[in-house]
C-alpha cells in the first residue's frame, strides 16, 4: 500500500477537498484494483511514495483508486491504471502514465513544478 504520506480518498468528494485545501500542486496518481492492474499498482504505490517523501512539504501526494472515484478519473480525462496527473488549484497541469520509475516521475516534476 502507498506510503503514510499518500493521501487515499475514499471518495469523490474527499478528493475534491483534498485539492482545495491543498496549499501547492498535488500529484495525483490513478490505480486500479482488477487482476491487470494490481502489479503496477503495487509498484507505483512504491514509486509515488517515494516520491512524496521526496517533495514533502512542496506537494501533495493522492493515490486514487478508479473504481471508486469515477468522477475524477473522467474528469482529468484517466483511461487506465498508474496515470498520474499533476495539479494545480484542480487544474491538470501535465498529465503522464506509468507505471513509471521515480526518475521518470522526478524528471516529470522538475519539468512541472
Amino acid at each position: 500500500m502507498a506510503a503514510k504520506r499518500v493521501h487515499q480518498p475514499r471518495e469523490d468528494a474527499e478528493f475534491d477537498f483534498i485539492l482545495r485545501v491543498s496549499e501547492g500542486p498535488v500529484l495525483a496518481y490513478f490505480t486500479g484494483s482488477w487482476p491487470k492492474a494490481v502489479e503496477p499498482s503495487r509498484v507505483m504505490d512504491l514509486v509515488m511514495g517515494g516520491i512524496a517523501d521526496e517533495y514533502a512539504g512542496r506537494l501533495t501526494a493522492v493515490r486514487v483508486d478508479i473504481t471508486r472515484h469515477p468522477v475524477s478519473t473522467e474528469r482529468y480525462g484517466i483511461t487506465g491504471a498508474t496515470s498520474y496527473v499533476l495539479l494545480r488549484g484542480g487544474e491538470a497541469v501535465a498529465q503522464g502514465t506509468g507505471p513509471a520509475s521515480t526518475v521518470e516521475v522526478r524528471e516529470f516534476l522538475e519539468q512541472h513544478l
